[in-house]
């Protein structure tokens, strides 16, 4: 049996399934459906998997396939590729959806695969959005993953680490599939244009700008493609700003409680650390764009502040907390001014982490000796007993010392000194570290 009659089932196939369905053939299809790929070689944008070297080519050189999970965004060709490996392995290929699949229906469908192996064939299960199943539904997969009934192929754009079981993820491995590239969706545009038979009514950059619309998923580039052609008129040639107003700018792909959020607000977070206030400013007009809650954003500024430049630039705290206020202030769009230049201030502020650091330390510390009391001279004295318990005995008030400063020690006794905070030389902390360091040696002339 070919491998398309097994995909179809029995029964009526080819012309005769549209015959007696009363339907055309040749009814239009969409763009991306003409243009799904037919052999493995006409995948683009996953040489990393399909290359000469590529970890699916490796596999099927062996012609034999073990369950896979298949890792990344929207329109990477997760669902295709599964379908021609079906198709290269001679398996019967079976697709299935989480959101649409219960335990019963996981049910007939194993059955149907043991009584297909039965007969010699196997069967490729792809289960397209797998993460969608729960604990429960995902172990009910080991079994027939064990003893070979089924070879699985799931799809997921969430990170697997995170939404399948340990038990799942040990019996798969995980594949991951990347954003199309630039070039890649360029080899998207010049297939759909030569099935169309014309080209793309766009000039340079209206077509760099659809590109980048795209955002690294071939149907969305393939739908915008369509777009563009039905509304174009006879000669007409758009420019960037007339894409913009036919196709209404495509909604950027993010999910504000899933990886892309996590993925963007992190990458906002390194660019201020690393002082680039160009990509700073790119990710928080993409997060901005996508929907994201400015005072969510706000907050995480906020956070930078604090954690990478703290007392290098003791105003960066000031200033961010004033672009929260000014936003809840002003509202969208005009206070989303405000949150940008803080971002700006703060990618641009000299960093330190010492403040940081210096807390996590001190917490480390404080949680293995937390039951240690003070040293009993700097603790009051308010009733007869605890004086006479030595309590405040020997304080030395440090404005009535010499530059302020009586250097006694404040640490527990158990405990001896500690130093968790350690100014760099940049910015105001470097005037800290020399104050820390004018008292150390005062505390060391005092204590001789």
């Amino acid at each position: 049996m070919s491998p398309r009659a097994r995909r179809e089932g029995p029964g009526l196939t080819g012309p005769s399934l549209f015959a007696a369905a009363g339907l055309d053939r040749d009814a239009p299809r969409p763009l991306a459906d003409r243009l799904r790929p037919r052999v493995l070689a006409d995948v683009v944008g996953q040489d990393h998997l399909l290359g000469p070297d590529g970890a699916l080519t490796r596999m099927l050189d062996t012609r034999t396939l073990g369950s896979l999970i298949f890792w990344g965004p929207p329109g990477t060709g997760k669902t295709t590729v599964a379908r021609l490996l079906a198709d290269a392995t001679e398996l019967h290929f079976e697709q299935i959806s989480a959101i649409f699949t219960g335990v019963a229906d996981l049910k007939k469908v194993f059955d149907a695969a043991r009584a297909r192996r039965e007969t010699g064939q196997g069967t490729l299960l792809f289960v397209d959005e797998i993460h969608r199943f729960n604990r429960a539904q995902q172990d009910s997969f080991l079994p027939v993953m064990e003893d070979g009934t089924i070879v699985l192929v799931g799809a997921t754009t969430e990170n697997p680490s995170f939404e399948l079981n340990s038990p799942l993820l040990s019996r798969a491995r995980v594949l991951v599939f990347k954003s199309l590239d630039a070039a890649a969706v360029e080899k998207l545009m010049a297939r759909a244009e030569a099935i169309e038979g014309k080209p793309l009514p766009l000039d340079a950059e209206a077509r760099a700008s659809l590109i980048r619309m795209a955002d690294g998923d071939g149907r969305a580039a393939l739908t915008l493609a369509e777009e563009v052609w039905r509304a174009a008129r006879a000669g007409e040639t758009f420019d960037a700003a007339k894409l913009q107003e036919i196709v209404q700018r495509r909604a950027p792909i993010y999910d504000k409680s899933q990886d892309g959020h996590y993925n963007l607000i992190s990458a906002l977070h390194k660019s201020v650390r690393g002082s680039d206030p160009d990509a700073a400013l790119y990710y928080l007009a993409r997060m901005l764009d996508a929907g994201e809650d400015p005072l969510y954003l706000a907050r995480r500024v906020v956070r930078m502040a604090v954690e990478d430049i703290g007392l290098a630039d003791p105003q960066a705290l000031v200033i961010c907390n004033a672009a929260k206020d000014a936003y809840d202030f002003l509202g969208s769009p005009e206070g989303e001014l405000a949150i940008a230049q803080a971002v700006i201030y703060v990618a641009t502020a000299p960093k330190s982490n010492a403040a940081y650091a210096a807390f996590g330390a001190a917490k480390r510390v404080a949680k293995e000796g937390g039951s240690l009391l003070p040293p009993k001279h700097i603790l009051n004295a308010p009733t007869r007993l605890m004086k006479s318990e030595g309590y405040g005995e020997g304080y030395d008030y440090d404005h009535d010392a010499a530059d302020a400063f009586s250097g006694q020690d404040y640490f527990p006794e158990a405990l001896g000194r500690q130093q968790f905070y350690d100014p760099p030389e940049r910015g105001f902390e470097r005037e800290i570290r020399k104050r820390l360091e004018y008292w150390a040696k005062l505390r060391k002339d005092r204590t001789k």
